[in-house]
């Protein structure tokens, strides 16, 4: 089973927080403060009164994944990633998200022909959580949100919120 980051609603305060560790952790250069540089594969909505950050759910059928044309998402070591080299940026992702997780951003590359840089030319490019599976200390977000309202969550937690939400049902009806 995939590991995922669930979020507490009741928990969050909306900081962002998580957000800036996210874009940090991924080694974006932040050269402004402009939204247009700063891409975190996570996003803090707000409903309401409510703030909650949203992200991939690493879901087993992934929906993303089976609607790329390109094969450009797949699952490997038990979470979902996104193969730049091979996305040309089509969108379906984006759509076939149930969770709207899936991001497309523009990535500025210089033109190189004939050795020469010609300018600058954009490449949409899908972005999406991937729990910062190369970072052996876990999900930068969930290391840095100051009231710990994420946490990575795995088969075992699974288990154990069933069971305690199990027991509370019981208790309710007592």
């Amino acid at each position: 089973m995939n590991k995922f980051i669930n979020a507490d609603a009741s928990a969050c305060i909306g900081c962002k927080t998580c957000e800036i560790a996210c874009v940090l952790a991924h080694g974006e250069e932040i050269r402004t403060i402009e939204s247009a540089h700063f891409n975190s594969r996570l996003d803090v909505i707000e409903v309401g009164d409510i703030t909650v950050p949203v992200m991939c759910h690493q879901c087993e059928d992934a929906p993303c994944m089976l609607a790329c044309p390109n094969g450009a998402i797949i699952r490997q070591n038990n979470h979902i990633k996104v193969l730049q080299e091979k996305c040309i940026g089509c969108k379906t992702c984006v759509l076939a998200c149930p969770f709207g997780a899936m991001k497309v951003k523009l990535k500025i590359e210089d033109l190189i022909v004939a050795g020469q840089a010609r300018g600058k030319r954009y490449k949409a490019q899908a972005i999406k959580c991937d729990i910062c599976y190369s970072d052996p200390n876990g999900p930068a977000c969930v290391r840095t949100c100051p009231t710990k309202a994420l946490s990575l969550v795995d088969l075992d937690d699974l288990i154990k919120i069933q069971e305690k939400r199990q027991r509370d049902s019981v208790l309710a009806i007592r």
